[in-house]
């Protein structure tokens, strides 16, 4: 199944070529090795998105490498303006493509390995997408509805939304499922062709670490 996620070389090359890194991206986004640090144990991200607020607890036991990642991304700012571009009521919210092209371009090879899934997609639990084995980079996805099918396809949660859940059933979904198949392109243009094509999508104001 490669609904989660999406890659291409050649078009990523092409984007590093003709987007430069926007001025105010920080400069840390544009090296991803560089963003390495353990996670807590246990630790809460607060999204600050255009609906409102809501507060993810992860719980580094349940996927280590990811919780890593996880953490990293949230504290660099990497979320800071990114769009949820795939709303699906009943099933998911997803989210992680950077605005910024050449920042996208960087973290597409950034994989991690998989982790053991030891907690189910249930409503309200936060995963990292993938596109097969080993393939996680930057893209996520909140569940809407108990998803346990996923469970047994490898998407390990993370951890999940502790307060807010009202406000991630809130995010525009009117798109459905759509935009599923231009990840590739939001990608080469990040939030530029998003803004322009699909005005209505809500985003990350800011997350941090709490």
């Amino acid at each position: 199944m490669n609904w989660m996620t999406h890659g291409a070389a050649a078009a990523l090359v092409l984007a590093v070529a003709l987007t430069p890194a926007d001025a105010a991206t920080p400069a840390k986004l544009m090296d991803p090795a560089k963003l390495a640090d353990k996670a807590p144990a246990t630790f809460k991200a607060k999204f600050e998105t255009t609906e409102g607020v809501f507060v993810i607890e992860v719980t580094r036991e349940w996927s280590p490498l990811g919780a890593d990642r996880f953490y990293n991304l949230v504290k660099s700012g990497y979320f800071d303006g990114v769009k949820f571009f795939r709303v699906v009521p009943g099933f998911v919210v997803q989210f992680g493509i950077h605005g910024d092209p050449a920042v996208s371009a960087k973290w597409q090879k950034a994989r991690i390995q998989d982790d053991p899934v030891k907690e189910s997609n249930k409503r309200s639990y936060l995963t990292f997408a993938r596109s097969g084995p080993n393939t996680r980079t930057v893209q996520l996805f909140i569940n809407l509805g108990d998803n346990t099918r996923l469970d047994t396809q490898g998407f390990s949660p993370i951890g999940k939304v502790i307060s807010g859940m009202d406000i991630v059933d809130k995010l525009y979904g009117e798109y459905g499922n759509g935009l599923s198949e231009l990840q590739g392109r939001i990608t080469n243009e990040g939030n530029a062709f998003l803004e322009k094509n699909y005005p209505e999508l809500d985003a990350i104001k800011k997350a941090s670490i709490e």
